[in-house]
């Protein structure tokens, strides 16, 4: 049954895609990629390069995400630019032009072709400011993204279908993005006409590496700052990670609620943390780090996703040109970090907590992504702080 109140544009000659959000607002587009519907939560995204990335991080899993950038497909796509294989990421994108033929020595196939193989929806010529602009007002809202070729579309059935889903507030995504079993990591960091090199299989410091929906560009980068990594699920348990012989453990990225995949995984970490392990985390792993000793974390407003944020590390006033990819972060307001937890790095941006350090223990964390992908790198140097602590 529609809703009287219901009111949107009239959906305009040749729309075959459309956005709809849980507040009955509709936006109208051409569709590319996959043909259907899926439901998440919209964000934008700043970066100027590294679509292909962005759409397989699993950190952006229930997601949408906006390219503020306005030409997105001209480096087309290609099977090394994936962070991610045969794992949930975002869901779909929103673009302003049209997509771009692509022209790159580097080109496997379209974007569009590349959305429609990944079971992704695209959605091309939205106003991507005026939609940014709604998100920096009014927080990232819950819609449905929809493609239909013959322009078919039920509105009223989109609209209550996001205004049913939950949310990722509470949401535990871990569960769904991560590995289902234990991985030996054998690759390394990518190399203009080689491609990806492998880990060499010399003596090295062993990094179990906990997957909460990691990229594959941290695994690369431990291998190239010298460790040799064995990936493990992300609801494995303390005793298997101790039978490993891990030197470090690395707490990785992934997308949903820390406080939800906190439930089981924050005991594992505390458990760590009690046996002096060094400790490695990044994004929602940093976050769980800091719930682990003490802190609280938050859901922000709008988030922050892009590739040009500063952030100051806060020991000598550096600020490093970072990645990032998160809508929860850890709460600095006064006294929620508690008596255990070192504020090490803060956004320029917002002031928002980026990184920290537990007294006492050789474990630490940064919200933002130094393996980049897309991105700066600027940050590498974190991975070689963790490796040198494990000698």
């Amino acid at each position: 049954m529609a809703d009287p109140a219901l009111s949107h544009a009239p959906q305009p000659d040749g729309a075959t895609g459309v956005l709809v959000l849980a507040d009955g607002s509709v936006a109208w587009g051409r569709g590319f990629g996959a043909a259907g519907a899926a439901v998440g939560e919209v964000c934008f995204n700043t970066a100027m390069t590294g679509y292909q990335e962005v759409m397989t991080d699993p950190s952006y899993a229930a997601q949408i995400v906006t390219f503020t950038f306005p030409h997105v497909g001209k480096v087309g796509t290609n099977p090394e630019d994936m962070e991610s294989h045969d794992t949930p990421g975002a869901v779909g994108c929103v673009v302003r032009e049209d997509v771009t033929a692509p022209a790159n020595f580097r080109s496997a196939g379209t974007f569009q072709q590349w959305m429609e193989k990944q079971g992704k929806i695209g959605i091309s010529g939205l106003d991507t400011r005026a939609l940014t602009r709604r998100i920096r007002m009014s927080g990232a809202p819950n819609a449905v993204i929809a493609h239909d070729p013959k322009g078919e579309f039920d509105i009223p059935a989109l609209v209550e279908r996001a205004r049913n889903w939950p949310g990722l507030e509470g949401m535990d995504l871990a569960r769904v993005v991560t590995r289902d079993g234990q991985e030996s990591w054998e690759g390394s960091v990518w190399h203009l006409g080689k491609g990806y090199g492998r880990s060499p299989h010399d003596k090295r410091p062993h990094v179990v590496a906990m997957d909460f929906g990691a990229k594959d560009n941290i695994f690369r980068n431990l291998v190239k700052a010298g460790a040799a990594v064995t990936v493990v699920p992300a609801e494995t348990s303390l005793e298997t990670i101790l039978e490993l012989k891990p030197d470090g453990v690395f707490l990785s990225n992934g997308p949903g609620d820390p406080a939800a995949t906190g439930a089981y995984a924050v005991p594992v970490i505390q458990k760590l943390l009690e046996a002096d392990m060094p400790i490695f985390g990044i994004c929602l792993g940093h976050q769980m780090l800091a719930l682990a000793a003490g802190a609280r974390t938050t859901k922000m407003h709008q988030g922050h996703r892009g590739a040009n944020h500063p952030v100051k590390r806060i020991e000598d006033g550096v600020v490093e040109i970072t990645s990032m990819n998160h809508g929860f972060a850890v709460d600095n307001a006064p006294g929620a970090l508690g008596d255990n937890v070192i504020e090490t790095h803060v956004s320029l941006f917002d002031g928002s907590n980026c990184g920290i350090a537990v007294k006492g223990k050789r474990a630490f964390g940064v919200q933002y992504h130094p393996e980049a992908s897309p991105g700066p790198q600027d940050s590498f140097y974190l991975f070689e702080k963790f490796v040198a602590s494990l000698g």
